[in-house]
């Protein structure tokens, strides 16, 4: 069932299994808020089951790329394209979001962008990257990294 994400009013729908849900439901509110007034774009997501083709896309680019497999169930994924770039999330039951920035063209950016819920700590898998602070007011301390995609999916 998709779920259009309410940046006004946070909700923890289809992330109760997390340990960190409030906080996980922050950080996809914030996300939702960004491409609200970025792009005018309503942010839905659908259960991760639903959405297959995204999450194994996303672990492809992840295992071929790093050789990185995370290891906490998929709870939830979007894919969806603003301007010239396709954007794909998937959110984790650990509080880990994944999304793939991937431009439509071949001159345009290609990167893995990995953020933490506020509590939550770094997966082994991710603990060779180093990650940036960043306040929210939906999400509390975010925490994020990123990699530079550089094969063609």
């Amino acid at each position: 069932m998709t779920y259009v994400v309410d940046f006004a009013n946070v909700s923890t729908i289809g992330l109760e299994s997390s340990p960190v849900a409030p906080a996980l439901a922050g950080l996809r509110a914030n996300e939702a808020r960004y491409y609200r007034n970025k792009y005018d774009h309503a942010f839905t997501v659908l259960p991760a089951s639903e959405a297959r083709e995204a999450v194994d896309w996303v672990q492809r680019i992840l295992r071929e790329e790093r050789g990185i497999v995370i290891a906490a169930r998929p709870l939830e994924a979007t894919t969806f394209q603003v301007a010239n770039i396709r954007m794909t999330y998937v959110f984790y039951e650990n509080g880990l979001s994944v999304n793939v920035m991937y431009a439509i063209d071949d001159a345009g950016k290609r990167a893995v962008g990995f953020k933490l819920s506020d509590g939550m700590d770094v997966p082994p898998e991710l603990a060779s990257f180093r990650f940036a602070r960043q306040k929210s007011k939906l999400a509390g301390t975010i925490r994020g990294s990123f990699f530079v995609i550089k094969g063609e999916y």
